[in-house]
């Protein structure tokens, strides 16, 4: 089995046609049949069926596929590291839950750099998605917390993954609400205190377990849930609906604007924010400039 095989695969299911596919290939069809008759007889399976509609790929076919692609996309992405070293040293990529103080660092981290040209990226996602894209080297780092609750689980499948998590900072909980909000001027609040009001937590997707929510005491029973998946709509909620989220209490005025507060949460519960990385992998000198404006919210 080669990689030039695979690509095979591929070219043929999105074609749907073994005609079509040999044109893109620039091989003749007898050889690109051939090709995949030999790979077929090696693997013992069928990849495609053939009726009077065309090309179709059988159920083994289908996930043969599906570890073609990811075999490729491995391919790719060992070949863009190791070829376009030139190219990776002004490239930065991070992924992060919904901190706005990992927003404020990126973007003093690129300012600090003073390059005339780079390719740098942050993308504000699902917690799922932060371990996936360091995984697949999409982002050099990953910014979440563990606690108490999810560090088992979540330390487990950056284990799987060869991934390293790093503590930057521990902090406690905190309810970030309106500065309008009726609970506003208290010095400090309770879960129960904020039973009566919605409480907002970022939707996680497929993978909305407790174990990956963005916020602390994700099983705790809410009366008011709203889930939302940008930090703008929160901000909006928060005003319009006098809702809260929790949150580390590390808040840039900034960029979220005077309109808002943190305000302590009566709990034990403690946050450790780190940043996850590939084990293999190396920091760039952008990577630690970036970790090391992120260690001063702590």
């Amino acid at each position: 089995m080669t990689l030039q095989q695979m690509k095979y695969v591929i070219e043929i299911a999105e074609r749907g046609s073994m005609n079509e596919a040999a044109k893109s290939l620039f091989i003749s069809q007898p050889s690109l049949s051939g090709s995949i008759k030999e790979l077929e007889k090696e693997l013992g399976i069928t990849i495609f069926s053939r009726n009077n509609r065309g090309i179709l790929l059988t159920t083994e076919g289908r996930e043969f596929l599906g570890y073609a692609r990811q075999v490729l996309e491995q391919y790719n992405l060992m070949e863009n590291h190791y070829h376009e070293k030139a190219d990776n040293e002004k490239k930065f990529y991070v992924s992060t839950q919904h901190y706005t103080f990992a927003v404020e660092a990126f973007s003093k981290t690129l300012l600090k750099a003073g390059m005339d040209e780079y390719d740098f990226a942050i993308y504000e996602t699902r917690t799922h998605e932060v371990i996936e894209n360091v995984k697949n080297m999409r982002s050099e780092l990953g910014i979440l917390y563990l606690n108490d609750f999810n560090e088992q689980i979540l330390s487990a499948e950056l284990k799987e993954y060869g991934l390293i998590f790093t503590e930057l900072f521990a902090c406690d909980t905190y309810a970030y609400l309106s500065a309008d909000h009726p609970l506003s001027g208290k010095s400090s609040v309770s879960i129960k205190e904020l039973e009566d009001y919605p409480c907002l937590s970022f939707d996680q997707g497929d993978k909305n377990s407790f174990y990956f929510a963005e916020e602390v005491l994700s099983t705790y029973p809410y009366k008011k849930l709203i889930h939302v998946n940008d930090r703008a709509t929160a901000l909006n909620m928060m005003k319009l609906l006098n809702a809260y989220t929790l949150c580390s209490g590390v808040i840039c005025k900034e960029l979220n604007g005077e309109g808002y507060m943190a305000i302590p949460l009566q709990s034990d519960e403690k946050m450790h924010i780190g940043y996850i990385k590939r084990s293999d992998i190396k920091l760039s000198p952008i990577a630690k400039s970036f970790i090391k404006e992120m260690k001063k919210y702590g």
